[in-house]
């Protein structure tokens, strides 16, 4: 495998994907595509883009991929429609658990069907209980429909027989959570209680039409994918555990970006409805340690020191820039009404992201190919050229160069009395070697 593979249509064509309207980058476009639209993740990138790339490797085939940020599971999906053989890693423990019932496509439709159907029928006999649900759910939902998802959920539970048919059942529940909340919901997955919506759908229907999506979606896999090829693991991008040295040749990915958009928060509402949260507070333990340190929160609960941060192995090639950029955050928090501490999620950042680019030397081959699509941040207008700085951080790590593509303008909607007006980019860093 050598460098080629990506060259001719994404790295020669000066600015013919740099549109503001490109969407590439964005998890939009999947939510047209079988197995994607089960669960719409506020994180992630176009899986016919991925395609795209694949297909202009020279012998796809004989590829291995590597997603270490896989969220919901577009790479691995689309590299199993590829015929490639594809590996995904995934910390948040919700969401990789999702990405895994999407990648059992290959089972049983018949056996999914008729699990799903008795569900709904016990769901229909049984008495609903929903006294200890946290506020959240009960914020979110009417009485009816709240009830009518209390004995979904109970049904599940006295149907679950711990297989992959299961588990699809499972992510059919989840899938309809959110179209049933009278609630708004927004699409980065945030919960807004005080918007309502005015039809939401009724669970029991919900369900239903769920799984019929969920079952034609399947049948269309099963006619075209010759092979179940992928696997998604929980694991650490910053140890790559279950990965083996120098196996992989492509590597494409979106890491969290640096913007304090906590990952954590983004499946509240689900983990909260399973009883697997019982409030804000709950995700530091459950979620938020498991994850790249990309939001101000999780810096704040671990109680970081900025100087402590700043002499962390990896940072070297960075450290003169890092340092200033967070000893000036460090200044204008005091003069902000929140006191973000953005001075040390920068820092803890790219202290994460340096232990990602060694462990990712480590897996890849000599020669492979790694794309990172990502964005640059501005807290407190203060500029953070993370394409830059994490391109030097791989050549640390032992990659041969860097180069950025830009593919849309970020911070063009914002009020920038109420945020800054730097002009931000969002777009790919393809590493080489």
């Amino acid at each position: 495998m050598n460098t080629e593979l990506v060259q001719s249509s994404f790295l020669d064509q000066e600015g013919a994907n740099t549109k503001p309207s490109d969407t590439t980058s964005t998890f939009v476009d999947n939510m047209r595509l079988p197995i994607h639209r089960w669960f719409r993740y506020s994180a992630g990138f176009s899986a016919q883009w991925v395609s795209q790339v694949l297909s202009n490797a020279r012998s796809p085939g004989t590829l291995t991929l590597l997603d270490p940020f896989v969220g919901s599971g577009t790479t691995v999906l689309a590299g199993e429609a590829c015929g490639v053989k594809s590996a995904g890693i995934e910390a948040h423990p919700f969401v990789a658990r999702i990405a895994t019932a999407k990648l059992s496509w290959h089972e049983s439709i018949g056996s999914f069907r008729r699990l799903a159907g008795d569900v709904l029928d016990f769901a229909r006999r049984a008495s609903p209980d929903i006294e200890d649900y946290p506020r959240l759910i009960r914020n979110c939902y009417s009485e009816a429909s709240l009830a009518q998802l209390d004995r979904l959920k109970t049904a599940w539970l006295r149907c679950n027989d711990h297989t992959a048919v299961s588990e699809l059942t499972w992510l059919a529940l989840t899938a309809i959570l959110r179209p049933t909340a009278a609630a708004g919901t927004a699409p980065w997955q945030y919960v807004l209680p005080n918007k309502r919506k005015k039809h939401p759908v009724a669970p029991f229907e919900a369900l239903a039409a769920q799984v019929a999506i969920m079952s034609e979606d399947m049948h269309y896999f099963q006619s075209v994918v010759r092979e179940h090829t992928g696997a998604i693991v929980q694991d650490d991008a910053r140890t790559c555990s279950a990965i083996q040295d120098s196996t992989i040749d492509l590597v494409l990915t979106s890491p969290p970006y640096a913007n304090n958009y906590d990952y954590a928060d983004a499946t509240r509402l689900e983990m909260s409805f399973f009883g697997e949260v019982r409030g804000w507070g709950d995700l530091q333990t459950a979620v938020r340690r498991h994850l790249v340190r990309s939001c101000s929160q999780h810096v704040s609960a671990d109680r970081l020191d900025l100087p402590t941060l700043l002499v962390e192995e990896g940072l070297t090639p960075i450290i003169e820039e890092l340092s200033s950029a967070c000893r000036e955050l460090e200044k204008r928090r005091l003069q902000r009404r929140g006191r973000k501490n953005y001075h040390t999620m920068v820092a803890a950042y790219f202290s994460d992201l340096a232990r990602v680019w060694t462990s990712l030397r480590r897996v890849c081959k000599p020669g492979a190919t790694v794309c990172f699509v990502v964005g640059d941040s501005a807290p407190y207008g203060v500029h953070i050229p993370v394409e830059r700085w994490l391109g030097e951080l791989a050549l640390a790590a032992g990659f041969n160069s860097y180069r950025f593509e830009k593919t849309r303008d970020r911070n063009v909607k914002w009020n920038i009395e109420r945020k800054h007006n730097i002009p931000l980019r969002e777009g790919r860093l393809w590493v080489e070697g």
